[in-house]
């Protein structure tokens, strides 16, 4: 879907919403206005299983009841005149048209929501499988970390900006897998990775370029100093998280941290930069 039509969609379901609300809103003023609480009470019943039809099985079905929601009241207001000889009670007679309106609102609604997500459920697989985006963490991965470092190396070369990054990994994640079960290694790398994405800035960009051994990388527009601070605080937080999981908390688990500053002279690819960072994880016990 292109992004004109995912405004249209998001436009039409709000809308959708609007007009469902305020549907709802005249429905109650009429009822309230009409007096006849038996009646409004069953087409009250009778309008939501509508709704609850036109949301699971669409508007064809709906359009087919709401006819016979009208022809029902008809049924009844004819039977009261003919049979009972009481008057017609013209006051309830919005109940032939709120009805279908507000399955048509809520039609309007959510088919264009589905859309929104169908959209975004596309583009979320096209970028898995691109490589630049990782499904379970919600992290970029090599690939972006790649192209965006390269971006960050030309920014340093034009304007002369600190480009670091920052490699972080488990220690002993091998001795440490072994022991764990795949609920707490599943857990482990959620909590690890909220902890980076919380106590990193806004601009700071987080990858995971490793899932067999977990490494994540940041870029940032610092010095090696500025770098060294942030992941200061990315293992505060992760040892306050540890102490409050009840599935990790036995176990001795501690993050150790690389740091490499972009050197023109001596790095040629984004490769260059991220392997070094990752061989000053080996000093970092």
């Amino acid at each position: 879907m292109e992004i004109k039509d995912q405004k249209r969609s998001s436009l039409l379901a709000d809308v959708g919403l609007l007009m469902f609300l305020v549907l709802f809103s005249a429905t109650a003023i009429l009822m309230s206005l009409s007096g006849q609480i038996l009646l409004n009470t069953i087409y009250l019943f009778g309008t939501v299983a509508l709704l609850m039809l036109t949301y699971f099985f669409g508007i064809m079905p709906s359009l087919i009841a709401n006819i016979l929601f009208i022809a029902m009241q008809a049924v009844i207001m004819i039977y009261q005149y003919v049979s009972k000889g009481s008057d017609i009670h013209w006051q309830i007679a919005f109940w032939m048209l709120i009805p279908i309106l507000l399955c048509l609102t809520l039609y309007c609604m959510t088919y264009n929501q589905l859309k929104l997500q169908s959209a975004n459920k596309e583009l979320r697989t096209a970028m898995v499988e691109q490589g630049a985006f990782d499904e379970q963490t919600h992290l970029r991965t090599t690939v972006a970390y790649m192209e965006d470092a390269a971006v960050y190396a030309e920014t340093n070369k034009r304007f002369d900006l600190p480009v670091t990054t920052a490699i972080i990994k488990i220690g002993y994640f091998n001795d440490i897998r072994r022991m764990m079960s795949e609920n707490q290694l599943q857990s482990l790398l959620q909590m690890t990775t909220d902890a980076i994405k919380d106590k990193t800035r806004v601009n700071d960009i987080i990858y995971l370029v490793n899932n067999d051994d977990p490494t994540w990388a940041i870029l940032l527009f610092s010095n090696a100093d500025g770098a060294k601070i942030a992941t200061n605080r990315v293992r505060k937080g992760f040892d306050e998280r540890l102490k409050k999981n009840s599935e990790l908390s036995t176990m001795a688990i501690s993050l150790v941290v690389g740091i490499a500053s972009w050197d023109a002279e001596k790095m040629k690819t984004p490769y260059d930069l991220m392997n070094a960072a990752i061989r000053e994880t080996q000093y970092d016990v």
